[in-house]
């Protein structure tokens, strides 16, 4: 197995575990290490549960197609919903510490190094002691012998663990805590033997296979074992419903690591990207592959729920479903790695998913196309770094978001030699998206950033209609009869002057949050990106001195005033307009700064603390990997010198004209 490359970050961790039975694994409070990375931003009341569960950045992540594992550095699996991403969880760990995780670490002191296996989502974390060296494998198995594009479609859920020695001899420890139904549940966990067990509760059930004895108490395994140089000990833990009538295949540990390398690496070897920052965009485009549930193709915005925005805040949703926002902008990070198996399967699952709408159009969809995702608490779950309430579901499912149909119509233009003919429900789809931004620019609505107070006319909402409109207008005839595309030029026009008149702030010198205010906003970044302005139009570049200069803190984009965090995405928003402004070294540097943001194994969260540098919200975070693949291939756009890459998507569309016109940048 190839490492890959070292890992960035080398942590201490004192082991602080008693003898007999382990109540947790636990780096304890009294590192220095995690005592600097925590005082600023966590309040001390927190501490000792929060090093039980570690930090957001110090996670790994796992994927199968169907689901995600979070592995933290000191080898605790926190984080699973073993039957599709927005399913119960069996580990919760990283929203309340009896909440359930699996561990496997050494006794005693040791240090961590870690890295995924190359073009892989196989993680190997290295343990060192005073007494010898050992090598933590862990990865979610692939169905035997998928390759390429077959590569998750039909997963078996099996977690597999493999303990290489290195070195010398290190003696280890496992903990399995599995609680059902977001830790509700303690399991009814049944021996079968002193290497196998049954665990069930509720719907669930999992098969534990170790090659070592544990001991079992109170729904719990524990135990100890050593491991010598060249030694090898696996573990298996397979899901399956509790009331299927065959218990889960046994799988050898090993052999499920072996072949979930040689897949993830197939799935690599069909995308070519020739563009700048090669590695980070190969990773970058690998994690949104494994937060794609591969059966219809949605890829969800973060496989976890309910990590806070601010510590100790209540803005903690829950964001393991498919956003119809993020949509063209996922498309487009898709085109530049070449993924035009995965763009058509998307396209599928958005045409099943809205159908044909009478009312709100709705902003997003569980992983099969579900709609109802209300809300509710989890009152019983303490929250990570005591952040509450814990959420499930998400209400922004019922909002009015007016950028939706601009979504759709842009990712339906990027891709449309793919439409050709174009199939009679796509274009009855993409029509009725035309149809709704004529009816919705005018309304107030939730915006992007689906604020939950009262409507307003959020401008990005009213550029997003232009854009739908102005797509629809480009497809011509292929969509609508010539009196309709007259009809959408002239409404488009009509929301182009509006935003310029009622968008723009004389006192700001920049374009606003809402219409007729004095709020800056990160979102009308966004006018470049679809073309309604060209990046260096002295407007925009008004606006983005502006909310450089109100929002940004080194080099971290903030949404609005007030906002605790930077916003990942949007500060890579800013490397693309300052790219497209043809601000080439600025935004080279900018991009360099937020590619440093990522943890170690390369892994966004959604926000960062721009003072403390801690990762906060859902992780990792899809929007923020597809900001990086897109502020790259921007980056790569502008170096002239590269004249064997693929065209840039076709976005940059003059604002107000008809195809083949001259553009007035002055209307």
């Amino acid at each position: 197995m190839d490492l890959g490359g070292a890992s960035r970050h080398v942590s201490t961790v004192f082991g602080c575990l008693p003898r007999g039975r382990p109540a947790s694994c636990a780096p304890c409070q009294a590192c220095p290490v995690q005592k600097r990375a925590f005082a600023v931003t966590v309040r001390s009341r927190w501490v000792a549960r929060s090093m039980r569960c570690g930090r957001i950045a110090d996670h790994g992540f796992l994927a199968d197609g169907r689901s995600a594992v979070l592995v933290d550095r000191y080898g605790s699996v926190n984080w699973w919903c073993p039957a599709r991403f927005d399913a119960p969880s069996v580990f919760a760990r990283l929203l309340d510490d009896d909440a359930g995780h699996w561990l496997i670490c050494p006794e005693g002191q040791f240090s961590t190094e870690r890295a995924y296996l190359t073009d892989t989502l196989v993680l190997r974390t290295v343990f060192t002691t005073a007494t010898g060296s050992v090598a933590l494998i862990d990865a979610l198995a692939l169905e035997p012998g998928a390759r390429g594009h077959d590569v998750g479609l039909h997963s078996p859920r099996v977690l597999a663990r493999l303990v290489h020695g290195l070195s010398g001899e290190v003696r280890l420890r496992v903990h399995y805590r599995p609680r059902f139904e977001y830790g509700r549940m303690a399991a009814q966990l049944a021996p079968q033997g002193d290497t196998y067990f049954v665990a069930t509760a509720a719907s669930a059930r999992l098969d534990l296979h170790t090659a070592v004895p544990v001991a079992c108490e109170a729904g719990e395994a524990f135990g100890s074992f050593t491991v010598r140089a060249g030694d090898e000990q696996g573990f298996t833990l397979a899901y399956t419903p509790a009331y299927d009538a065959d218990p889960p295949a046994v799988l050898d540990a090993g052999q499920v690591i072996d072949n979930a390398e040689a897949g993830w690496r197939s799935f690599m070897g069909l995308h070519d990207y020739r563009g700048l920052y090669n590695e980070q965009v190969r990773r970058s485009a690998l994690v949104v592959q494994g937060m794609t549930f591969r059966p219809s193709g949605t890829v969800v915005a973060a496989p976890t729920m309910s990590l806070p925005e601010e510590l100790g805040g209540e803005r903690n949703y829950d964001y393991r479903y498919g956003w119809v926002r993020d949509f063209s902008f996922t498309l487009e990070a898709l085109w530049r790695v070449a993924c035009t198996d995965e763009v058509n399967l998307q396209l599928g699952w958005l045409v099943r998913s809205m159908g044909i709408n009478e009312g709100i159009v709705p902003i997003m969809y569980g992983v099969e196309g579900e709609r109802d995702l209300t809300e509710h608490r989890l009152d019983h779950l303490a929250g990570y770094a005591a952040s509450r309430p814990v959420m499930v579901g998400n209400d922004a499912w019922e909002q009015r978001q007016s950028d939706v149909p601009g979504e759709v119509l842009a990712a339906a233009w990027l891709m449309r030699e793919h439409f050709d003919p174009m199939a009679p429900d796509t274009r009855e789809l993409l029509r009725a998206m035309v149809e709704r931004a004529e009816q919705d620019w005018h309304l107030p609505d939730a915006g992007m950033w689906e604020a939950r107070g009262a409507p307003r006319h959020y401008v990005s909402s009213k550029v997003q209609c232009w854009t739908a409109l102005d797509r629809a207008v480009r497809f011509g005839t292929r969509l609508g009869s010539e009196a309709e595309i007259a009809k959408w030029a002239a409404e488009r026009d009509e929301v182009r002057r509006a935003v310029l008149a009622r968008g723009w702030s004389d006192q700001l010198m920049a374009f606003t949050a809402a219409f007729d205010t004095d709020e800056l906003d990160a979102s009308v970044l966004l006018m470049p990106l679809v073309g309604f302005l060209s990046a260096d139009d002295p407007r925009m570049r008004s606006t983005i001195r502006a909310i450089e200069e109100k929002l940004s803190h080194d080099g971290l984009l903030r949404r609005w005033d007030g906002d605790p965090a930077g916003f990942l995405i949007c500060s890579f928003w800013l490397v693309s307009c300052l790219a497209l402004a043809g601000e080439r070294d600025r935004a080279g540097q900018l991009f360099e700064r937020l590619a440093a943001r990522a943890n170690d194994l390369g892994l966004f969260a959604e926000q960062v603390d721009p003072h403390s540098g801690e990762a906060l919200g859902n992780f990792p975070q899809a929007f923020s990997h597809i900001g990086l693949i897109n502020a790259a291939g921007d980056l790569t756009d502008l170096d002239a010198g590269r004249h064997d890459l693929p065209p840039a998507p076709d976005r940059l569309i003059p604002a107000g004209q008809k195809s083949g016109q001259p553009v007035n940048e002055n209307d």
